[in-house]
C-alpha cells in the first residue's frame, strides 16, 4: 500500500513540508482568533498527527497566541502554516490553503460555527458544530 505524500509550504518558499497518508480532519474554523490570525473569513485547516508532518526546508516561526496554542508562520513572509495546542496533544493542523494541491484536501465540517460571521456562505451542506468539535 502507497502513502499518499503531499506537500505545501509558504508563499517565499522559505518554509516548505511534507504531509504524508489522510488528515484525522479537515474543517473551517470560524473562531475570532483563527480569523484574525489569518486575516480571513474563516480558516480551512487540515489536522495530523504530528508525526506525519515533515518540515523539509525551513521552520515556521512559533507565536503563543494564547497560554495553550501556538500558531506557525514563515519567518520571512508570514504565511500562516500550522496550529498546535494543549487540548489536541500529538497533533498539528496545516492551512488547507498552504498545501500545493490544496483541492485534494476538502474541508467536511465546520467549527467555531457560533462565531461564524453573519455574511460568510460557503460550503453550507456540511456539519456545523458551535464550538471545537467532538473529538472521538
Amino acid at each position: 500500500m502507497t502513502i499518499e505524500i503531499l506537500e505545501g509550504g509558504c508563499l517565499c518558499g522559505a518554509v516548505r513540508y511534507q504531509v504524508s497518508g489522510p488528515p484525522l480532519m479537515a474543517a473551517l474554523c470560524h473562531c475570532s482568533m483563527c480569523r484574525r490570525a489569518n486575516a480571513a473569513p474563516a480558516v480551512a485547516w487540515a489536522m495530523y498527527e504530528q508525526s506525519q508532518v515533515a518540515f523539509v526546508k525551513g521552520a515556521p516561526r512559533l507565536f503563543a497566541s494564547s497560554a495553550e496554542a501556538q500558531r506557525g508562520f514563515c519567518p520571512d513572509c508570514g504565511t500562516p502554516i500550522s496550529f498546535t495546542a494543549d487540548f489536541i496533544p500529538g497533533l498539528i493542523d496545516i492551512t488547507i490553503g498552504s498545501l500545493d494541491h490544496p483541492e485534494q484536501v476538502p474541508p467536511t465540517l465546520h467549527y467555531w460555527d457560533s462565531r461564524r460571521l453573519p455574511w460568510v456562505q460557503f460550503a453550507d451542506d456540511l456539519p456545523r458544530f458551535s464550538e471545537f468539535p467532538p473529538t472521538e
